[in-house]
């Protein structure tokens, strides 16, 4: 696999983490810029390290992890897209959900990369080599973590264009993104 082929695949899993990024930009009206780069670290990094995983896991547990990806991340993204819709109807002062917090960023980036766990397993089944796998995780990685300091600059950007029920906003981005994931396995495997 070359270069470019690894960049276009890079920049394909990164389209999850603009979206969810855009939408942690739109929750928060003041973002300070290492706030910004922790979560685009945190997405980068499960990005990255999830095709080294499915590469390591390779052809063992290709057909296994397939059966079900699509569902674990519908699920989470479900989850994380109520929650989000429930707390954009409580009153500012009750509101809980934050996407600066730890436990939301590592289950926003575990939720947007479980594709390339596969995209790894895929690496395995074409048999690419130790080096190229290595420069690949840090081109995926480099790849959102771009984007995902993009995605909250625009979501922060555009934030007076969407009113005051941002999370409501965010809560159905992500579950839109949840269902594509899901309607995607299933189509193309039907």
């Amino acid at each position: 696999m070359d270069y470019v082929s690894i960049f276009a695949v890079a920049v394909g899993l990164s389209f999850d983490t603009f979206a969810v990024s855009i939408t942690c930009g739109i929750l928060r009206k003041e973002i300070i810029f290492w706030q910004a780069v922790r979560i685009a670290l945190i997405f980068a990094f499960f990005q990255s390290i999830n095709p080294l995983i499915g590469w390591a896991l390779g052809l063992s547990v290709s057909t296994y992890i397939s059966e079900y990806d699509h569902w674990l991340a519908f699920i989470m993204l479900l989850l994380l897209g109520v929650k989000m819709i429930y707390e954009s109807f409580k009153p500012h002062e009750e509101k809980t959900l934050d996407p600066f917090r730890l436990r939301y960023q590592i289950s926003m980036g575990l939720s947007t990369s479980i594709d390339a766990l596969i995209i790894g397993i895929s690496f395995a089944f074409i048999n690419i080599e130790t080096s190229r796998m290595l420069s690949a995780t840090f081109i995926i990685g480099f790849v959102t973590f771009v984007v995902a300091m993009l995605g909250m600059l625009f979501g922060k950007k555009t934030r007076h264009l969407f009113g005051s029920r941002m999370e409501l906003i965010g809560g159905l981005i992500l579950i839109a993104i949840g269902t594509r994931i899901l309607i995607e396995h299933i189509w193309l495997h039907a």
